[in-house]
């Protein structure tokens, strides 16, 4: 089924076509740009894409930004991931953005959303090595002192920190009756006395950071929102950070899908292109059906939450984030076996497109979190 765009929303996604072809369309351009894959963030090409105004596309234009909704927000993460650009710091250069727009003082969002706009990366940092899914777990410490917070302990798992300006940070900074009470967000600078990021090295490279708060000092006006009441916050963000990964993913499934129809369609055996084998030509199909169910629930979700900004969907944009994330690694693991050796080979890129898909089914809610979450909303 053709997808239905206005003119305006057809000629974004073409400018995105036209700009990643033309920037990191070969491997040859992104290797460097990426250092052989191990950097997947350029501040070069993102700050490029800054000055075409994309960065703020769903940024209110009182900030610089375009005051565009989900779905345009979807249709150029979906375009750039499709075209490989290396910018990895958007997903949580937006969610963390979103946060400040809803929740931050005025000078808080003066920094961070015209920062966002001009081409600077935020991070987010929640995870610790003993809360993962569950988020009310949290131990770091924001304890009161005069004129701010010191905070003291460990998180992990904190995408592109290394190269943020920002974290924002969820500390716990009261014992309450309910774990979910009692945590608070702030605005950290990375370059904070007290504040040391060190990388995990991972299959994707180098995107995610453990750190560790020894003392580091907040002044009051670094919270973010109201204090002890962060979880709230973060439910209120819940719809953008699953569609920003579901986006990400279904442009990831969509190039796997394409580069393996690609080869399907030249690479000969027995006499004759292998995709017309019976074998390999149902499994194209079933993905390419799989494909469109896809991208139709992601844009009826996205055309949900333009038409009620201020409503939670949490069914809608947990299904968009399972169905797209798993549908990605699915689609890269047939696209390696259907390469055979070349699939396994760097050169024809269908491994980093799988390494890139692992993990999606696990950061953002995990699948089984997501499938828990759909399960409560028909009151299982």
């Amino acid at each position: 089924m053709p997808r239905v765009l206005t003119d305006e929303r057809r000629d974004l996604v073409k400018a995105i076509g036209d700009f990643c072809r033309r920037e990191c369309g070969t491997k040859e351009q992104r290797d460097k740009l990426t250092a052989n894959g191990q950097e997947p963030h350029n501040q070069r090409l993102y700050e490029k894409m800054a000055g075409l105004g994309w960065l703020g596309i769903a940024l209110p234009e009182e900030y610089g930004g375009a005051g565009q909704g989900m779905v345009d927000l979807c249709l150029f993460l979906e375009e750039t991931a499709y075209g490989r650009a290396p910018i990895s710091g958007f997903g949580t250069t937006v969610i963390t953005a979103a946060a400040y727009e809803k929740f931050g003082t005025e000078e808080q969002k003066r920094v961070i959303l015209e920062g966002v706009v001009r081409g600077r990366v935020e991070a987010v940092s929640m995870s610790e090595p003993g809360a993962g899914s569950d988020v009310g777990a949290l131990t770091c410490r924001a304890e009161r002192v005069d004129g701010g917070y010191l905070v003291n302990g460990q998180k992990t798992w904190c995408s592109n920190a290394h190269f943020a300006d920002h974290i924002l940070l969820i500390a716990r900074t009261s014992q309450e009756d309910s774990k979910h009470q009692g945590l608070t967000q702030f605005m950290v600078p990375t370059d904070a006395e007290g504040l040391r990021i060190s990388g995990i090295e991972t299959m994707g490279g180098k995107e995610v950071n453990d750190l560790w708060f020894t003392d580091c000092f907040l002044p009051d006006s670094a919270v973010v929102g109201t204090v002890g009441q962060a979880w709230g916050q973060l439910m209120a963000g819940l719809n953008l950070e699953r569609m920003i990964l579901a986006a990400m993913m279904l442009g990831v499934a969509r190039r796997a899908f394409d580069d393996t129809l690609d080869y399907v369609r030249q690479r000969e055996q027995f006499g004759r292109p292998i995709g017309s084998f019976q074998a390999l030509k149902h499994r194209i199909a079933d993905m390419a059906t799989e494909l469109e169910c896809a991208r139709l629930l992601l844009d009826d979700t996205a055309a949900a939450i333009d038409a009620a900004p201020g409503r939670v969907f949490a069914r809608e944009a947990s299904m968009a984030k399972l169905k797209c994330t798993e549908l990605a690694k699915h689609i890269a693991l047939e696209g390696m076996q259907m390469l055979g050796g070349y699939g396994y080979a760097t050169e024809y890129g269908m491994e980093g497109l799988l390494r890139q898909t692992v993990v999606s089914t696990v950061y953002g809610g995990t699948s089984e979190i997501q499938r828990d979450i759909i399960g409560k909303t028909y009151g299982l």
